[in-house]
């Protein structure tokens, strides 16, 4: 007999990590989505740069935690594979819902939705599924998920500054892919500030140009 598979629902409980305080100096507040093979409190130093009175970053965690060397020391994490992708994706709206009600940020400050790597699926994924006006939209070194459509982001206000940073190095990034995600970038974004920055490197986070943009 072939198996078969069932499913349940049941509560879980994850984390997430945020940098710096929310208060009344606050201008932005990022949500950043890491990149596969990351934790969300060492993601953040990435940005302890910026100005600690008028930033709050909020990281959330993916849920899919492994050890990323056979020694079995690093532990890192990954939001979503091919598998049951669409069931995954909604357990990862869910959770993500969860922590900006857990966070309460307030309407006036600049909502930063940045994703890096294959956390910027999860960024885009959520903006597009829950509507969020954001002042400004960072892909970093990652692909825009093949399902979305222009009609996903028709939402967005015109000022919205929407970014597609890339190294000009980066090993994932061939002259076709990269041609492809220009091309996308411009059919869900092209009625908004969208701006393309290369920079010279690899598939990293670029800190530099995270400074330039705030």
């Amino acid at each position: 007999m072939k198996p078969t598979e069932k499913e349940i629902t049941y509560q879980i409980t994850n984390s997430y990590s945020t940098l710096n305080s929310l208060s009344e100096t606050t201008k932005n507040v990022w949500f950043v989505c890491h990149g596969m093979g990351y934790l969300s409190r060492y993601f953040l130093k990435y940005f302890g740069d910026l100005n600690r009175e008028e930033n709050y970053f909020i990281a959330p965690q993916a849920q899919s935690k492994y050890y990323v060397s056979s020694r079995l020391k690093h532990v890192g994490a990954s939001w979503l594979t091919k598998e049951n992708t669409l069931k995954e994706t909604e357990n990862v709206m869910r959770y993500l819902d969860s922590v900006f009600e857990a966070e309460q940020i307030p309407e006036p400050v600049n909502l930063v939705m940045l994703g890096y790597s294959q956390g910027v699926s999860v960024a885009l994924r959520y903006v597009s599924k829950r509507r969020l006006q954001c002042s400004q939209i960072v892909m970093m070194s990652g692909g825009i998920p093949k399902e979305l459509t222009a009609a996903d982001f028709e939402f967005l206000d015109p000022l919205t500054k929407v970014f597609l940073i890339y190294g000009t190095k980066d090993e994932y990034l061939d002259e076709d892919r990269l041609c492809i995600e220009k091309n996308r970038a411009f059919e869900l974004f092209g009625h908004c500030n969208l701006q393309i920055i290369p920079f010279e490197g690899g598939h990293e986070v670029n800190t530099s140009i995270i400074k330039q943009i705030v």
